[in-house]
């Protein structure tokens, strides 16, 4: 039986996949994949992420307004966003967050962006996926302060110290996992990987972004520019990878992240949050 496989945040949408697109949607779901969370970052790129989530059922659509992209956002980014929201009953609210490394950036837009978003999350209890570089204690801080969504937030790609991470599972975090930890730079990331809780744990690829190191990425790819892109077929490496970082089978790891995943992305609002405790 193949395991199933399920990718909490990626940019299937995103143009720089479109000369494989119609490749890897046929063959994700051979691969095990059995759904996708396709992360809007701004308004203009909305309309895809609702186009392929009509034209592929296991992609579950999220909106959000990513931080590096404040700066760009119309005077009525906000109602264009609600209006995503209930045309996409389920859908999520991501990619939001606070960014300091982006050049540029505007500390006071992106908190005000980041807290109306994750406002609209608690309210609706809608899932939060969480970008953040260079400003946890920032992103903190709003957490700690505001409402969050009953069913939790995630961390993507979580970069943080460890230091915080009991903090932010008490506060309803989940925290997902990207073979881009597979770099030797990111030891750190996959020694926290290894003591988190069991149900707190979601695996993803960010395609195209944060692909693997070339040493170890079964699927190369490179974008019309020669960058190196991340394959969403790279999934089966981040679930290979977090197994063995954490001396399981894939498939104890697979049921875990299939209950996980379930509680966080699709569970109804009656539904409990996870414990705290974890092991």
């Amino acid at each position: 039986m193949i395991m199933p496989l399920l990718d909490a945040h990626n940019h299937l949408h995103d143009a720089r996949l479109l000369p494989w697109r119609g490749e890897f949607l046929a063959g994700l779901p051979a691969l095990g994949v059995r759904r996708a969370v396709a992360n809007g970052t701004r308004e203009d790129d909305w309309p895809a992420v609702a186009a392929l989530a009509a034209q592929v059922p296991w992609v579950l659509p999220s909106f959000g307004l990513h931080p590096w992209h404040v700066n760009e956002r119309s005077a009525a980014w906000l109602e264009k966003l609600i209006q995503f929201l209930d045309a996409h009953p389920g859908a999520g609210v991501g990619e939001i967050g606070l960014d300091r490394w982006i050049e540029g950036h505007d500390p006071a837009a992106q908190a005000e962006c980041f807290r109306a978003q994750l406002s609209i999350a608690a309210e609706r209890n809608l899932p939060a996926t969480i970008h953040c570089i260079q400003a946890w204690g920032a992103v903190w801080d709003i957490l700690r302060e505001c409402a969050v969504p009953a069913r939790g937030f995630l961390l993507h790609a979580y970069g943080g110290p460890a230091e915080m991470v009991a903090g932010f599972v008490a506060r309803g975090a989940y925290f997902s996992f990207s073979p881009y930890f597979l770099h030797e730079r990111k030891s750190a990331q996959r020694e926290i990987f290894r003591m988190l809780p069991v149900d707190r744990i979601l695996i993803e690829t960010d395609a195209p972004d944060l692909a693997p190191p070339p040493g170890q990425n079964p699927h190369p790819l490179a974008g019309g520019d020669g960058r190196a892109l991340n394959h969403p077929a790279n999934i089966v490496l981040a679930y290979d990878t977090l197994a063995k970082i954490r001396s399981v089978t894939r498939e104890e790891l697979a049921a875990v992240v299939e209950k996980n995943f379930a509680r966080f992305f699709l569970a109804e609002k009656e539904c409990p949050p996870p414990s705290v405790g974890g092991g």
